[in-house]
This record gives structure tokens, sequence and C-alpha cells, in this order.
């Protein structure tokens, strides 16, 4: 058998399949078997919108190093079936070590030039109890290649399958047994060898994924209330919120359509609760007229939009970062809004609880903008300490004569709920007077369109200040904003240049005040942007006086690899 060069510091390993074939299992099973075993680990995933059939695969990144960005490179290869090749062939070199079942793989007479280490998955799989097991055996082989207590895998297998019966646990335990002496072979005979450094600390860690960090944010900024319609990829928001209901004293609702889950969270503020919704384009398209309505009756609200390729259906499954145009111009009329584009699972934490706040501080709708690349994308994080984190509350207990509009100077007026005090609170979706009766006075509207906007220039003295790796004066400054901060820094530091530096954005409206003037010290711009027509470099044109002429765009439906960004640095650079 063929004897590979030894895989060292940073191994990617890379499971393909159809959907029903188990491949999101191994992963849930082993990005916490890693952690708990002290590797640092990035995982992600791609997988096309069916519930059977088609070719998904997910990257399981393992590194002495701490990891938060994707690779093309391929070191350890699963192919469930022939399709799976194909799907990742470009990604394939002669230092790949693939894996798997030869028959099922190659095409009858062909494929002799591609090394293959056999193992007989499904007879494996048919002698335990059907080919439903074929999985649970590859997470057997990989735990057992990175030295991953058995005992660990086994109990975690107990823990999330203890409702399928004796039966099927006594099948899954013999599968990843099964699976562990293959993979145990393979080290022992040398045909694969592993080095990895462990780090004591990891253990202790935490890992989640983009929806979990936006999700425990929501928690910790006081959300007890959302209301959502299930939309790839932003639902995991919703559905985590909803596990965590009792807990936490959260109602979760599942509207009938986006229609009324913005409506419903608009009335959840009304009544003093602190609402979100979570959704991805479409489904927010048609949260535009109740975003318009906050605006109106000048609503607290916060709006998870996670992104995905459109227009229409699109790619709705895969990623982009193609919906800031829509965050930043949806709804009717004139109003003010805050949008975050959290870069790191720890900025997507403490941006989205300081969302709450920031919205009823305001009484304005705040965005947390991500996409399906962030949100499905896990690695392990030092424990979020919450005490730092104050839920403030800026209502006012009413008294007879309130009103709800009062014309103040900073256009901030006293925000009352109903029941809480005398005074009567209304609001009306039509122009309004300081009380909240509907109103034609022109004179009246010109001061309450003035109001409401006299609150952008204080929310832009709380923006967040964009994050710099480098130095800014005469350097080349690479711009980018929300999940492409780590694919980003990762290439940079692979160029490895002291005359590059790197600006994250992990506010994009409204931008920092120092903004400007930190990307004017810059010898050279380059944007980088996960759509097709620089949408955040129109913003800095427009709002910063920055153009940009130098911009690298993707489109595909799939994130920047670290090994691509760099490429395509290099060529601009």
């Amino acid at each position: 058998m063929k004897k590979y060069p030894a895989k060292k510091d940073d191994i990617s390993i890379v499971l393909c399949g159809a959907a029903g074939q188990g491949v999101q299992t191994v992963e849930q099973l082993l990005t916490h078997a890693f952690k708990h075993s002290g590797y640092n680990l990035f995982s992600t995933k791609e997988y096309m919108s069916r519930v059977r059939g088609g070719s998904n695969s997910t990257q399981l990144r393992v590194s002495s190093e701490r990891v938060q960005a994707c690779l093309d490179r391929i070191d350890i290869l699963f192919p469930l079936n022939r399709e799976a090749l194909r799907h990742v062939g470009h990604r394939i070199t002669p230092e790949t070590i693939i894996l798997g079942e030869r028959e099922k793989l190659m095409e009858p007479g062909g494929g002799e030039d591609i090394s293959i280490i056999d193992i007989p998955l499904s007879t494996i799989a048919s002698e335990i109890g059907g080919a439903i097991y074929v999985n649970i055996i590859v997470t057997g082989v990989i735990a057992a290649l990175f030295a991953i207590d058995k005992e660990n895998i086994i109990d975690d297998l107990k823990e999330r399958f203890s409702e399928g019966g004796k039966t099927v646990m006594t099948h899954n335990i013999r599968a990843i047994k099964r699976g562990y002496e293959i993979g145990s072979d393979l080290i022992t005979s040398r045909v694969v060898s592993i080095t990895i450094r462990k780090d004591p600390n990891v253990a202790d860690q935490i890992i989640i994924n983009g929806g979990e960090a936006v999700a425990m944010g929501a928690i910790a900024g006081g959300c007890n209330f959302i209301s959502s319609y299930p939309m790839t990829p932003s639902t995991s928001v919703l559905t985590f919120l909803a596990r965590q209901s009792k807990e936490f004293d959260i109602i979760a609702e599942q509207a009938e359509d986006e229609i009324a889950a913005m409506n419903m969270a608009i009335g959840a503020w009304y009544a003093g609760a602190r609402g979100m919704v979570t959704t991805s384009g479409g489904g927010f398209a048609l949260m535009t007229e109740g975003l318009s309505l906050a605006g109106a009756i000048e609503s607290p609200m916060v709006i998870h939009l996670a992104q995905r390729p459109g227009p229409a259906t699109g790619l709705p499954t895969r990623t982009e970062q193609g919906d800031l145009d829509l965050a930043l111009y949806g709804g009717h009329g004139e109003f003010p809004r805050v949008i975050f584009a959290p870069g790191t699972l720890e900025e997507a934490f403490e941006l989205t609880a300081g969302a709450f706040n920031l919205a009823d501080k305001y009484q304005v709708p705040v965005f947390i903008l991500t996409d399906q690349y962030f949100i499905d994308s896990y690695y392990n994080i030092p424990r979020i300490d919450v005490s730092d984190f104050k839920i403030e509350h800026h209502v006012v207990r009413t008294e007879k004569g309130y009103k709800r509009y009062a014309l103040t100077e900073n256009g901030i007026s006293p925000r009352g709920i109903p029941g809480n005090g005398k005074g009567l609170v209304v609001v009306d979706s039509d122009e309004h007077d300081e009380e909240g009766h509907l109103t034609e006075n022109h004179d009246i509207r010109v001061r309450m369109v003035e109001k409401r906007l006299r609150k952008q220039a204080l929310l832009a003295q709380e923006a967040v200040l964009p994050t710099l790796l480098g130095k800014t004066k005469g350097t080349t400054m690479i711009v980018c904003w929300g999940s492409v901060l780590a694919i980003a820094s990762e290439a940079v530091k692979r160029i490895g240049r002291s005359d590059i530096s790197l600006i994250h954005f992990s506010q994009v409206y409204p931008l920092h005040p120092d903004a400007a003037k930190m990307l004017s010290k810059a010898g050279r711009l380059v944007i980088v942007e996960g759509n097709a027509t620089s949408q955040f470099s129109r913003i800095l044109k427009i709002h910063a006086g920055i153009d940009i002429e130098t911009k690298i765009t993707k489109y595909s439906g799939l994130a920047f690899s670290v090994e691509e960004l760099e490429s395509r640095l290099r060529e601009v650079l």
C-alpha cells in the first residue's frame, strides 16, 4: 500500500457525498470531538438545495494554531460516492490522501491514476446493520487518525442518538469501533502519518457557528421575543432561540410569512418586549413595508439578515454579500438605521447583544448582516464573559398629556409603553403630530422628518471603529467587511509584506467619523467583497468621499478560499 508524506500542523479534511449520506452528522460528531481533544478546529460546509442527492461537502480544518478560514487544499478526502470525486476534483492533488470504497468511486475501466486507500465501507456497514452506518464508520476512522479518545466519541453518540433505540445505538457503537480499528491500522502501518500539536486550553473553550453566536448575542442583549418564517440560512437563529425559550423566557413564534413576522416583532416592542426577526434576502424583501412602519413610528427593531445569492430564489443554500444595498435602502421613505456586519464569532455575539441597546436607545432598526458561509462555519473560541454586557432599557413612565413624538433637540422622543403610566401611547403609520395623531400639516411633516433624521448623526458618533491590522501610512490597504475578515487576514499573512495592511468594517452604516481619515492615509486601496458590484465601495464613496478603483469581487455562490484570495491579491499588488 502506498505510504503518504506526513501531514503536519494544519490539515484539511473534506467529506463529500450526497444529501442523505450523513456528511453533516460526521461534522457534528467530529467538531466537538476535536475540540474536547484539544485541537484547534475550523469547519464549514457547502451544500445543494435538495433533501436527497446532489453533492455536498464539509471541510474540517485541524491546526496546531487557531484557524478561522476555509482552504482549497485537501489533505484527507472521504468521498462517499462517485460524484463526490468529480465535485471536488479540482481541489485534489497528488498529496491528497483519498480514503473510500474504490469500487464505488472509480468509473469502470478508468481512474487508475488516482490513488485510493480502499476501505470496503458498504460491506462493513452491511455486516453491522445497513448502509446508513457508513458515515459513522468514517467518523471512527478520522477519530483514530487523530488519536481522539474512542470512548468520548461513543459517549457523544449515546447522547445524540439516544432516542433511536437500543438496536440503533448498538450498531452505531459497532460502526465507530470498526472505523477506529481501520484508522488505527493506517497509523500503525505508517500509511498515514499525522502530527498536530494539541493546545490544552482548547478543551475548555466553546465551539459554535455563526448562527449560534448571533442567537447567544440576542439572549445577552435581552431578546425575549422572536418571530420569523424559516428561510435558509437564517433559520438556525430561530431554532436556537426556540430551544432556549423556556430557560430564558423567550417567546419564539414561527409566523405564517415574513410580513406577519416583522409586524409581530414591531408589536412586541410596542408592548415593551425586545424583539427581533431573522431572515434572508427574499424574506426581508417582504419585510420592507414593515421596516418602513418601524421607521415611521420610531420603533426599535433588530433584524438579522443572513445573505444568500439572489435575485429571486437565486442559490438558496449558497453564500454572498449581495444584500448590503437592500439593508441600506430597504423600506420606502427616509429614516435612520444601523447596519453591523460581524467578521468573527465574538463580534457576532457582541454586536448582536449591543444591537438591542442601540435600537432601544435611538428607536431605530438595527441590522446584523451575515451570510451563509458565516452562519454555517464553526470554530473554537474562548468562553465569552457575559458579565460585561448590560441590558439598557430606555422606556419612560408616562404622565397625563404624554407626547410619544415630542420634538426634541436630539430627535429622540421619550418612549412609553401602554399600561406603564397614565399617558396614552399613540402610534400611527401615517405622518403624525407630537401626540401620535394623524396629520397632513406640512410644517409638522417637515419637523417630524428632520426630528427622525437628527438621530443619524448621533448614531455615527456611536459607530464601531474599523479594525486595522498593520500600518496605515503609505501602505497598500486591503478593505473588507463582514465574513471576509478571517480569509483576508490569512491571505495577507501568507503574502508576508510589511507594506500591506488590512482594514475591516464590522459596522458598514453609518460609518465611524474617523473611517475616511484612516483610509486616506493609505498609499493605495484594494477592496474585497463577496458580490458583483462592490456595494460597500459605493458606501465609502458616497459617505466617506473615498473612491476605490481596485476591486476584487466574487459572486459564484461560494466564499473566497484563502489560496484564491491570496492569488488574486498578488495579481493586483
